[in-house]
């Protein structure tokens, strides 16, 4: 999993070196900004996953309101890097009613303090 964000990482930085050196020299476009920052996400997920696995591995609970959270942020990635141009309403429909259902997840795990699993 650590080679895994590494290779994340070295992806970003290939990424922004490609935009850069590409001519208009030194300037990024709309949509290279995206590609860089969904990357970016891309990497923030993986570390999120690598500390789900430490935690259940380290505790031998699994971190429910820690997995929704890093659900959470996939999807938030997902809205984020969209692209409009070819998304249909259904679609869209689909992406909000898994927020909103991991929404009310994480909301309710909070209300309970009892959010982990004892396996």
């Amino acid at each position: 999993m650590v080679l895994v964000i590494f290779w994340g990482v070295a992806d970003v930085l290939y990424v922004m070196y490609n935009q850069l050196i590409a001519p208009p020299f030194l300037l990024l476009s709309l949509s290279d900004i995206f590609k860089t920052f969904a990357a970016f996400l891309a990497v923030l997920i993986a570390i999120e996953i690598f500390q789900n696995i430490v935690l259940y591995l380290r505790t031998d609970v699994f971190p429910l309101r820690l997995v929704i959270a890093t659900a959470m942020m996939a999807m938030a990635r997902k809205v984020i890097i969209i692209d409009f141009k070819f998304v249909v309403p259904m679609h869209m429909f689909a992406l909000a009613s898994i927020i909103l259902a991991l929404g009310i997840t994480y909301y309710l795990l909070g209300k309970n303090k009892e959010d982990v699993v004892k396996l």
